[in-house]
């Protein structure tokens, strides 16, 4: 188990291509927060796209340059987190088989986006292998790297359920070699007596009163400890936590606020709805698509008053607005004291600012594609280097080391 797992994050994007306003309110700018608080790794799903788009693969190439170099002009920034392909470290792949061979079929069938997928996507043949153990794979991107947070919405909690599942079955199956018990109180004597006793009043604690707080406390107290090895902290885990070796940690989901970004149209942004922004799109775009949105129906003729809350633009003004703004907006189209061109020019104002420094970011990337191609095979390296660690404990637990 990584040390630092409390401390590491990973989160993943498909690659759709060019990204909208929507994605960088919804993800992005949580990452670039996130990079500066945690160790983050992010990487590119490029096999969960052919999950769904199996038949269609000829645009993966395109849409992976195109989303990596919207990350790094959003301000992903490569020296502060890792940036890598999934299908770069084909270790992804072995564990997602080796889980697969421990991981009930029901437990993938049960996971709410299986049957909502099939629904939204029945244009598709997704009766599919991959499709069913997508949610599987999820899992070996998250344990690859013993990531003790996943950040997701509310709609994604599942999927890291299953891996939090997935990794207990896995250590109650293989954490438990000959001697466990035995080993686990060695340890805890090289701790100290000091030490020992606190951490066995906590292991108490957590064990007889489902005390949280005292396993947070236990797992800092075994963290703290200099006369031990890695792999008899992997066992004091285990131990206090009543099973056996921890070899995948359990991750924790970290939810992310929903994003308040809404579509051209009112509904949700989405490339799907052609309702987006993209994040390189020119000013004189913008321009044009917010003045042409739809606004509240009632306000036919400049005079006749209108409803915020009927109009998409208002919308759009709770995100980009301050609050005298915002009455400004309420009070004038309410009496019909402004026009809704009038209304929508502070949005615009404000959506080319935001932009302005992303599309020069971005325009930088797009002359120097070796830049950003080196940027990834280094992430893909060093996610690489991360994920045969990962390989190697899993084998060893399962048998297949053959030394």
């Amino acid at each position: 188990m990584a040390a630092n797992s409390e401390q590491r994050v990973l989160s993943g994007m498909r690659p759709t291509g060019k990204l909208h306003l929507g994605h960088y309110h919804g993800v992005l700018k949580n990452w670039v927060k996130l990079q500066h608080e945690y160790e983050c790794f992010f990487f590119i799903a490029d096999w969960h796209a052919l999950t769904t788009h199996y038949e269609d693969p000829h645009i993966i190439e395109e849409s992976v340059w195109d989303m990596v170099i919207d990350w790094l002009a959003a301000g992903v920034n490569p020296g502060s987190a890792t940036c890598f392909i999934q299908s770069r470290v084909p270790e992804h792949a072995e564990l997602h088989l080796l889980l697969s061979m421990m991981t009930p079929l029901p437990w993938l069938e049960r996971v709410p986006s299986f049957k909502d997928q099939q629904e939204k996507l029945r244009e598709r043949d997704l009766a599919t292998y991959g499709f069913l153990g997508y949610p599987l794979l999820q899992s070996a991107d998250i344990l690859m790297y013993s990531a003790g947070h996943v950040p997701v919405g509310a709609d994604q909690v599942s999927h890291v359920e299953l891996t939090r599942e997935v990794a207990r079955r896995f250590n109650h199956l293989y954490g438990r070699d000959p001697g466990f018990e035995e080993q686990a109180l060695v340890a805890m004597k090289k701790m100290g007596k000091k030490a020992a006793k606190i951490y066995q009043q906590l292991k108490n604690q957590f064990q007889e009163q489902g005390d949280q707080e005292a396993l947070n406390r236990a797992r800092a107290l075994i963290n703290e400890q200099q006369n031990i090895s890695i792999n008899e902290r992997e066992r004091l885990v285990g131990f206090l936590e009543g099973g056996g070796k921890v070899i995948l940690p359990e991750p924790q989901a970290l939810l992310t606020p929903e994003s308040k970004m809404p579509g051209l149209d009112g509904q949700k942004m989405s490339k799907s709805y052609g309702n987006t922004i993209a994040l390189r799109e020119e000013p004189e775009v913008v321009e044009q698509k917010i003045r042409t949105m739809q606004t509240d129906p009632a306000r036919i003729r400049l005079t006749d008053p209108g409803d915020p809350g009927k109009c998409p633009v208002w919308q759009l003004h709770e995100v980009y607005s301050d609050s005298q703004t915002c009455e400004w907006v309420q009070e004038g189209c309410r009496s019909a004291g402004i026009g809704c061109l009038e209304c929508k020019k502070p949005v615009i104002d404000a959506v080319i600012e935001e932009l302005k420094p992303i599309r020069q970011r971005a325009q930088e990337y797009e002359n120097n594609p070796e830049l950003v191609r080196g940027i990834i095979a280094e992430g893909n390296e060093a996610a690489r280097n991360e994920a045969r660690e990962t390989l190697e404990r899993v084998r060893e637990v399962m048998g297949l080391q053959y030394r």
